[in-house]
């Protein structure tokens, strides 16, 4: 069961999940549970037998066939029917089901992963969600936070997606000005990822060889009341502009070194300091180079 706000990557964990498994030569099949008609879950999930009803004029097999051996990845569980849990949870423990106007039962072996942005729980407590089908589904948990609360992968992200983003379009890849990464950093990210990911697209799309924090949306630059929390802050204003100073800098640093393969000269050019600021600041915060460090772990 995989928890998180939308737009967190619940379904890249699923398909890594399917990926890193003995499963992976078979199907990964995915299914947003709110978007199917109430008429057509049971025949999406199931499969129907020719002339099972008006429009039904061949067999047609249902996802749970279609990712048998493999996974199927079950998007927005809790906008499921109480009919259609029932039907889920016979199927999870008997590992067979019966086509809509069918009389045999087919038995299939599938991996389920589903997801969510609802509270579960309190959909169990308040009676909209089966309590037997949730401890099925919750075997193991996976929590996704949300991008805002792991502000140190939003360097990483903003560059693969720059990456991403350059092959889509075939062109050539555009320097990131430190202000623009800045502000990408401070940004509240209702979205989480997936909004990331389109705001990039579109930077990529309208920068030249620069992309400038002039080119950064005004939905993103501000924060729209109500769209999230944001967490409570600690410190001064002195403090606190340091300490998120110091924590981009190290991520622009790492970056910006493992992008020159620790060129330290080619590195301070690229940022506009000096040689020896440069040293000053790789010993300030213990970057060392990912073979470096790997050895020092086994020593």
């Amino acid at each position: 069961l995989v928890l998180g706000e939308s737009g967190t990557g619940k379904e890249l964990i699923a398909q890594a999940v399917h990926l890193g498994s003995g499963r992976n030569p078979n199907s990964f099949v995915s299914q947003n549970c709110a978007s199917i008609p109430q008429n057509l879950l049971e025949s999406e999930f199931f499969g129907h037998v020719k002339g099972a009803f008006t429009g039904a004029i061949r067999d047609k097999k249902g996802l749970f066939e279609l990712a048998d051996r493999g996974t199927l990845f079950l998007d927005e569980i809790g906008d499921m029917s109480p009919d259609l849990q029932a039907k889920l949870l016979r199927v999870i423990e008997d590992g067979e089901f019966r086509p809509v106007g069918g009389r045999d039962t087919v038995k299939v072996n599938v991996r389920i992963i589903s997801a969510t942005n609802q509270r579960l729980e309190e959909m169990v407590r308040d009676g909209r969600f089966r309590e037997d089908l949730y401890y099925r589904l919750n075997v193991l948990t996976v929590h996704l936070p949300a991008l805002r609360e792991r502000r140190e992968d939003i360097p990483l992200l903003v560059d693969h997606f720059i990456d991403l983003a350059c092959s889509r379009l075939a062109m050539e890849r555009p320097k990131l000005d430190p202000r623009a990464l800045y502000a990408l950093y401070h940004s509240p990210w209702p979205g989480n990822i997936r909004q990331l990911q389109n705001e990039v697209e579109l930077l990529v799309a309208l920068s030249g060889n620069v992309i400038l924090p002039e080119n950064i949306s005004p939905s993103v630059l501000s924060h729209r009341p109500g769209s999230t929390k944001r967490e409570p802050m600690r410190g001064t204003l002195r403090e606190l502009v340091a300490e998120a100073t110091e924590g981009l800098e190290r991520q622009v640093l790492t970056a910006t070194l493992q992008e020159n393969s620790w060129n330290k000269s080619q590195t301070a050019r690229q940022l506009g300091v000096s040689r020896p600021t440069l040293d000053q600041k790789i010993e300030k915060y213990g970057l060392k180079r990912e073979s470096e460090d790997r050895k020092e772990k086994n020593e």
